[in-house]
This record gives structure tokens, C-alpha cells and sequence, in this order.
């Protein structure tokens, strides 16, 4: 029989808070449940406590203090593990009963500290603790107050602090480099085989679902062999929620991966959705280490650990070693290295703070690849040499759109054959992958790639370190680089951001006076000229139109134009000069140095030229003239005003440049959604998919796309219900809190509430809190705490009885199956929002119907936001609008079957009672 460990549990208090109230377990076992002022008294007499989330746990109190968070033990303890950063998730973790109250969980916050050292100990002989107890005593001296537990718990308590389990960029294992895979073959997927092959995904146990099969058949006709060059095949597929469209397109998806012997492209809007799929590929391939090859995850460089970064932290004077020797185990264990929403959690920048992550990830173009001492350990050219020869490889829609317009991410190659899941999300993607920004941070971010730190400790090192050897091996680089060092001095430096920050936000006083900063300065001024007083007045950002341009305005960007004329040109001779010495010495070069110049070909075009080319469009629009009146443009350009100045452009219709970059190059491309249509009325069906194919480009496309619409399987009738809440207070902030607090209380919480304003949100929720947590029911709120979206989301998941309010961004992000979600309120109806962009948009692609053009918009959000409440057949749930002013032609956004009932807000809140009473709920 086994012996217990001896562990060594700190003496330490425990401490769990909520709104106005906290519980505090003492050292001496007297559970105290107290309000704020109390508890921060009560805590000034003893030791640092144990807690869950350090930052969230003492906003709460309005304090700060030390503590012992159990989520750094975790870290240590189990890494890249995902875990909701609550007691009763930790609980789960740990095969422990979660917690019903805040004391009852802080009356096992020991227990679960006893929990994790006990697994340390169990498992102390594997090889990834070797050198554990060492890690812990350096992070101790650092000031970790959890070494001497873990250590203990290691069967180590003497150990010496060891840096060698920091030093990654020496343990991590090297990859070996592969011949370039061939191009693929075009064989066809027959439909009768997708759905064989779905048939086998799912197994002999799965319930037969007619819709999913349908939907993968239909799904083929996107892998046919191209016939005409530009014209793709293209399948629009709409698939309800519940259709099962994941497997259904993974079905022919690898199919035509596996015969063909090439990539297929998996691309998502969110993260939670490319989890979800890498999930069920495990139905194709159980095997981890063949899923890993024939699967990757592949985001952009800079969400990657970067070695060389990495050990620059390590090296650094006063370094946080504490988040560094978590971030070692980390790595040890990770499957991909991915620093931004990977298999780290994302509480881990809550914790340590926002800059220590970008700081150890790659940063955009400055990678100096070949020459880079841990190259062969790179965790970045990893990802990059698994996804050259995967069968499906996962994205998301900005990248795989950078991939189209730079003809490659880090080679060449552009997959022919795309799924694009989420496609209602398109329109949007493509409107940021084609916009342009010209302001004080995005040119002082060029200058610091150029030049480098200027003076600082970052390694930050600039052009000229970084090609310095390319310089020694052709002299002929040496005269355009000095000239493009010195033609990047126009742009604003380091003494910009101090000016800016000094200012607190941007006023003409503090910008400067050279060429771009005397630009910036005519923004400011006709952006304020042009502004509403209470614009001018607030501290949010606004907007005003580039046309007319004035004068003053139109001189300084001629001006700036000429400079960055200045600057592209030598940075064009380095590039060519670069690409000729690889023509010149194709047949004696090593392969690490075609590599390397190839790469630095790469970064010039993307990280400057592309962007200074983009730049100098703009500039010449604002010394042209304007566009007549009512003439349709292809760009819409407009000045922003806030934390800095900016010169914005935004593609008219951004779907037209993605059908032309990326769709008419492949070879097909299925773009699929559960709301890809705008469901106006039984009166013109049709008018849905002409609206699907104007968001998603297809109509650009010379080939019609192949229409696919598969109904959702779900009872809505009998799961939902919809209240639009006719006495609703619209203007007054205590009635719309009360209003909120009803229906959340109403629904025993499992609640998601969506505001169209954050003011409106902070000011629900601080009249809300108290009484729900009164009833144990925990209250979240994007803007209000101290966690990211993801991790809101992912506590939202976790708590079967939490309520979150949020913005727009929670309408998209929140996918939670089950009883965790079953009620969405909407503050007000989601009209977009009439800034200039949208103005201009409604004029020419409204075709001639504005009034349509908007209510389009706002069904589809409405659809969005009511899809989240059923993920599967055993789900029930309730959407409420607070708004009386909704109009009933926005009412075909929900099922046909659902009666949209329009009473009164106590009608409302009884009916929710009722409809979650048991045992319905």
C-alpha cells in the first residue's frame, strides 16, 4: 500500500469574494461571511490568504493585498490543462463536489491546494518534474509563495534554484525539415461516399439524422475538379443549429484531402469554433500522434512562443521569473505553443499582466528565421512544417485571407480547397483583412521595425541588425539601407507615444512638428472643427468624413506622401536586390540561407512595402478630389479621432476583393452558417439568398454558387418562447436594471444579457449584483471584470446558474450547450450602428431599399443571438427584448413556429417563472 505524501499546506487563510460580500476562512477554522469594509479590515491581520483568481477576488474588496492563487498552483501543477478560473470548476478538475455558496468554497480552498500537491507528489517521478523542485526554488527566491509546498510535495525541500529548466530554447526537441509535397490531384468526392464515410464519424450508436447526411452530400459539390479557370465551385450552405454541419463537411473534407494528397482549409471567426473542430477530428482519427500530423491548429506568428524572445525575458534584469517558470512547464506539456488562445489558459495574462505574453510571442516581421540560434527548436516553424503536409488544417478567416493576398504565409503555397464555417462572419473578416490605417501609433510602429528601439533594453533590434549579414555577403544592400534609416526618421518615434501619454489622449499641443506629425496635427484639427460639441467633449473615439479635404490638411498629406515616397524606394531596391541574389545563386546556396532571404523578402513586403503602398493611396485621396455626389466608390475614407489620430479606409463592398483575392483563385469553396440568410418573409424567398451571396462575395463569382438550405431539427415550439417587452423603460437606467434583475432572478440565472451601449451595461450591473448574489447567483460583466472575453466565456460555461452581460462581441462568442445558457435578454434592438462606414454602404449597396438594407442586419444579429440558446435537442430557452419600439416586420429573424409574444414586463417575468419551473427546466 502506497504511503500518503507528506505535504507541507501553507497557513494561510482562505478568501472567496463576491459582489458586496466576502466569505474568509481563518486560519484557525472560523468561516466569517462579512461585507467589503469588514473584510478589508479583517484581512489587514492576517497572513496572505489563499485565493482563486487574485485580480478578480480583490477588485471585489476594492483592495490589494498578497496572496496564494490557486490558479499559479495549477499552473504548475497540471499545465496546459484548461480550467474556468472558479472554485466550482476547480472543484471538477479536481473530482471534487463544486462548491453551492462562496463559504462552502472557501472552506475547501485548502482542500483543494491538498488536492493539487497530492497529484505533484504522485507524480513527481515523471520526466517532466525532474528538475520541478529547482524550478520552484528560483521561483521562490523570485517571490512565489507556493515553492516550499511544491517542493515538499517533490520529496525536495532543499533543493537549490535551478535555472537550466528555464533554458527551453535547449530542451525543447528539434524538427526535421521534409521534401515539399507535391501538388494535389482534382479526383471528385462522390456524394454516396460522404455520407459513408459521416456514417463511419459518428458510429453504429448515433441516432440517424437525415438533415446531416443531406447537408454532406450536398457539401461535395465543392471538391469537384475545377473545369474553368476563376470560376470555383462554389456551395452556399445554410445548415440550422442542429444540423450537425461540423461532420458534415469534415465528411468530404477529408475524403478529398486523403485521395488527392492535398490540404483542405478549415477556416472559423472564432477560436471556440476551431477547438470544436479539432475535437471532433478525433472521430476521424483516434490516434493522437497520426491526428497530429494529418490535423493542425495554424494561426498567425505572432500567437506563438518565440524562443529567442523567450530567452531575452529569461535573461533580463529583474525578469518575472514566477510567470517565466510557469510559462517552462508550460511548454513542456503544450501541443502547439500557442500563447493566445491555445492550451494556455487565458487567465494567465490576467494574473502576470498583458505585456509579458507579447513580449515572449513573435513579433510581426521581426523574425530573423535561419539566422536565429534556436531555429531548429522554433516552435513556429513547427507549426508551420506539420500544416505543409496535414490533410486539414484549421484557421481562421483572417489569416487564410492574408494567405490569399501574400500568395503564401511562409512559402508559396495556397491551399485550392476551402471550408469557410461561420460564414455570415465573411463580410466582416474581409472588411478588416482589406481596410487601411494610417496614424501616429501605426507609423511609429513601422519605425520601430525599421529602427529598431532607439535607445531601449528590447530586442527590438531594427533592419539593420537584422539583415546585418546579408549586408557583409552583398555590399550592394549597404546604400539603400542607410538611405531607408534615414528616410524612417519621418515617421513619428518613441517621443510621440510620451507626448501622447502625457496628453492623455490626442491634442495638437502634444504631437510634434515634423512631416508626420504635422499631418497628424491637420487631422486633429479638421476632425475637431468637424465634430458635435459633445464629441469634442467626451472621451470616446469619433468620427468625421476626409471630404472635403482642407487645404491645410491636403498640403501636409502631399508632404507625407513625397516622405514615404522616400522611404518605399530604398526598401524596394533591398527587396529586389535580396530576390536577385537568389536567382543569381539558385545552384550554390544553402537551403538556410534561401530560407532566410526568401523570409526577409517576405517581412519587407508585408511588414513596410504593402503597408507604405496602402499609405500612400491614402494620402493621394486626401490631396485629390472629392468623388462626385453620388458617384459609388470603391474606398470610403474618413478621419477617427480618440486615443490617436487616424486616416481610415474601408473597401465599399470588402466582399468583392475576397471573391477576387481568394475565392476565384481556388478550386471550390463551401461557405456555411446556421443564419447565412436574411429570413425577411415568405413573400420573396429568395431575397435570402441573393442577400447570402452579396455577403459573402459570391455574386462576384462567375459561376452561380450552388444553393443548400437544411432546416434545424430542434422543437422550437416546445423549447423556446420569445417576449418582446412591451412596457420596457427605454431611457431610465433603474427601470432597465430592475427589469434585468426580474428576468434574471425569473430564470434561477443561466442568463446572457446583450446592451448596445458599455455605459448602459456598467450601470445594469452595479444595480443588479447584490440581489443576485444574494440568491447565489453569480453575476460577470464584460468591461467590469478583470478577465478577457474568453474567460468570462469559459466561467459562463462553467457555472450552471451565472449570469454574464455583454456587448456585441459576446452575441458571436458565446457557445455554451445545455442549462448553463437559457436565457437572452436584449437591452434594445441591435441596429447597426450609423457611423460613416455604414452611411455610405446603405446609400450604394442598399440597392435602392435602406429601410431593407438595415432590417437585414438587424434579423440576422437577432438570429445570431437567438441561436445561442438551443445547441441540442434536450436544451429549453427564453428571449426576451426590452424593447418596446421593436418593430414586428424584425419578427420573421425567428423560427416560424414561435409566437413572438409582445406583454407586459411582470407577464414577462411570471411566464419565465413558469416555463423554467419544474419539471420543465
Amino acid at each position: 500500500m502506497n504511503a500518503l505524501p507528506r505535504l507541507l499546506l501553507p497557513d494561510a487563510p482562505s478568501l472567496v469574494t463576491a459582489h458586496g460580500r466576502a466569505a474568509i476562512l481563518t486560519v484557525e477554522g472560523e468561516l466569517l461571511t462579512l461585507g467589503v469594509e469588514a473584510a478589508r479590515a479583517a484581512l489587514r491581520g492576517l497572513p496572505p490568504p489563499i485565493v482563486i483568481h487574485a485580480p478578480a477576488t480583490l477588485k471585489r474588496l476594492g483592495t490589494t493585498l498578497r496572496t496564494l492563487d490557486l490558479l499559479e498552483l495549477f499552473a504548475f501543477v497540471m499545465p496546459a490543462q484548461p480550467l474556468a478560473p472558479t472554485p466550482a470548476a476547480l472543484a471538477r478538475a479536481l473530482d471534487m463536489e463544486p462548491p453551492a455558496t462562496i463559504e462552502a468554497a472557501a472552506a475547501m480552498l485548502p482542500d483543494f491546494a491538498r488536492a493539487l500537491l497530492t497529484r505533484l507528489s504522485q507524480a513527481k517521478t515523471l520526466r517532466m518534474n525532474r528538475h520541478a523542485a529547482g524550478l520552484a526554488a528560483l521561483m521562490g527566491g523570485a517571490g512565489w509563495p507556493w515553492a516550499k509546498a511544491v517542493a515538499a510535495a517533490l520529496d525536495d525541500a532543499a533543493a537549490r534554484p535551478d535555472r537550466a529548466p528555464l533554458r527551453l530554447w535547449s530542451i525543447l526537441p528539434e524538427w526535421d525539415d521534409e521534401a515539399p509535397r507535391p501538388p494535389p490531384s482534382s479526383f471528385a468526392v462522390a456524394p454516396d461516399a460522404a455520407r459513408a464515410r459521416l456514417a463511419d464519424l459518428l458510429g453504429d450508436q448515433a441516432e440517424p439524422r437525415p438533415a446531416q447526411s443531406d447537408y454532406a452530400s450536398a457539401a461535395t459539390a465543392a471538391f469537384a475538379p475545377a473545369a474553368i479557370e476563376g470560376a470555383p465551385h462554389c456551395v452556399l450552405a445554410e445548415a440550422g443549429t442542429g444540423t450537425g454541419k461540423t461532420l458534415g463537411y469534415l465528411a468530404p473534407a477529408s475524403l478529398w484531402a486523403e485521395r488527392n494528397q492535398g490540404p483542405v482549409w478549415i477556416s472559423t471567426y472564432t477560436r471556440h469554433l476551431q477547438r470544436q473542430i479539432e475535437q471532433e477530428l478525433a472521430r476521424l482519427e483516434p490516434d493522437p500522434a497520426r491526428r497530429r500530423n494529418r490535423v493542425v491548429l495554424r494561426k498567425g506568428r505572432e500567437n506563438y512562443l518565440c524562443l529567442l524572445n523567450y530567452e531575452e525575458a529569461v535573461n533580463n534584469v529583474g525578469a518575472n521569473l514566477v510567470a517565466l517558470g510557469l510559462i517552462a512547464r508550460w511548454a513542456l506539456v503544450s501541443s502547439d505553443h500557442d500563447v493566445a488562445g491555445g492550451d494556455l489558459p487565458g487567465w494567465f495574462a490576467e494574473l502576470f499582466g498583458t505585456t509579458l505574453l507579447p513580449q515572449i510571442a513573435d513579433r510581426r516581421g521581426e523574425c530573423i528565421h535561419g539566422a536565429c540560434p534556436h531555429f531548429k527548436r522554433c516552435t513556429i516553424e513547427h507549426i508551420i512544417r506539420r500544416a505543409r503536409g496535414a490533410d486539414l488544417v484549421i484557421a481562421n478567416h483572417a489569416l487564410v485571407m492574408a494567405q490569399a493576398v501574400w500568395g503564401g504565409l511562409d512559402d508559396n503555397n495556397v491551399p485550392t480547397r476551402y471550408v469557410f464555417d461561420e460564414g455570415h462572419h465573411l463580410f466582416d473578416a474581409a472588411d478588416s483583412a482589406f481596410s487601411a490605417e494610417l496614424s501616429g501609433i501605426a507609423m511609429a510602429e513601422l519605425r520601430r521595425w525599421l529602427l529598431g528601439a532607439e535607445g531601449g533594453r528590447s530586442r527590438a533590434r531594427g533592419i539593420a541588425l537584422r539583415i546585418a549579414d546579408l549586408v557583409e555577403a552583398d555590399e550592394t544592400l549597404a546604400a539603400p539601407l542607410e538611405a531607408a534609416l534615414i528616410a524612417a526618421r519621418v515617421l513619428p518615434g518613441s517621443a510621440f507615444f510620451a507626448r501622447l501619454g502625457a496628453a492623455g489622449g490626442v491634442e495638437l499641443d502634444s504631437i510634434g512638428t515634423g512631416t508626420a506629425e504635422a499631418f497628424l496635427a491637420a487631422l486633429v484639427t479638421q476632425a475637431r472643427a468637424r465634430a458635435k460639441p459633445a464629441d469634442r467633449e467626451s472621451n470616446l473615439d469619433f468620427e468625421v468624413d476626409l471630404h472635403p479635404v482642407e487645404p491645410a490638411l491636403a498640403e501636409a498629406a502631399a508632404a507625407l506622401e513625397r516622405a514615404l515616397t522616400r522611404l518605399e524606394t530604398p526598401l524596394k531596391a533591398i527587396r529586389e536586390r535580396l530576390l536577385t541574389r537568389l536567382d543569381e545563386e539558385a545552384a550554390t546556396i544553402e537551403e538556410r540561407d534561401r530560407q532566410r532571404i526568401e523570409a526577409m523578402a517576405r517581412s519587407l513586403r508585408r511588414r513596410a512595402l504593402d503597408q507604405l503602398a496602402a499609405w500612400r493611396r491614402m494620402l493621394a485621396a486626401a490631396s485629390a478630389a472629392p468623388p462626385a455626389a453620388g458617384e459609388r466608390p470603391r474606398s470610403v475614407l474618413f478621419i477617427r479621432l480618440g486615443r490617436d489620430a487616424a486616416l481610415l479606409s474601408h473597401l465599399l463592398d470588402p466582399t468583392e476583393a475576397f471573391a477576387e483575392i481568394v475565392a476565384a483563385p481556388s478550386h471550390g469553396l463551401l461557405i456555411t452558417s446556421a443564419t447565412l440568410r436574411d429570413h425577411a418573409g415568405p413573400a420573396d424567398p429568395e431575397s435570402g439568398w441573393r442577400g447570402a451571396e452579396a455577403r459573402s462575395g459570391a455574386r462576384y463569382l462567375p459561376t452561380p454558387a450552388i444553393r443548400a438550405g437544411f432546416a434545424s431539427p430542434f422543437d422550437y415550439a416546445a423549447q423556446t418562447r420569445i417576449f418582446v417587452v412591451r412596457d420596457a423603460p427605454r431611457d431610465n437606467i433603474d427601470g432597465l436594471a430592475a427589469a434585468f434583475r426580474a428576468l434574471f432572478l425569473a430564470s434561477g440565472g443561466g442568463a446572457l444579457g446583450l446592451f448596445t451601449a458599455i455605459a448602459r451595461l456598467r450601470a445594469v450591473q452595479s444595480r443588479i449584483a447584490p440581489a443576485l448574489e444574494a440568491e447565489n447567483i453569480p453575476l460577470y460583466a464584460q468591461h467590469v471584470d478583470v478577465m478577457n472575453n474568453a474567460t468570462l466565456v469559459d466561467v459562463f460555461r462553467a457555472e450552471q446558474n451565472a449570469c454574464l452581460l455583454g456587448t456585441d462581441a459576446m452575441r458571436d462568442g458565446v457557445d455554451v450547450p445545455g442549462n448553463a445558457l437559457r436565457l437572452v435578454v436584449f437591452e434594445r434592438t441591435p441596429w447597426p450602428r450609423p457611423d460613416i462606414l455604414h452611411r455610405v454602404r446603405r446609400a450604394h449597396l442598399a440597392d435602392g431599399d435602406a429601410k431593407a438594407y438595415d432590417d437585414a442586419i438587424v434579423r440576422l444579429r437577432l438570429r445570431q443571438g437567438f441561436g445561442r440558446l438551443i445547441r441540442r435537442a434536450s436544451d429549453r430557452g427564453v428571449f426576451v427584448l426590452l424593447d418596446r419600439a421593436f418593430p414586428s416586420r424584425l419578427e420573421s429573424a425567428f423560427p416560424p413556429d414561435v409566437i413572438v409574444q409582445r406583454i407586459g414586463l411582470a407577464e414577462t417575468v411570471a411566464s419565465v417563472a413558469a416555463f423554467f419551473a419544474p419539471p420543465n427546466l
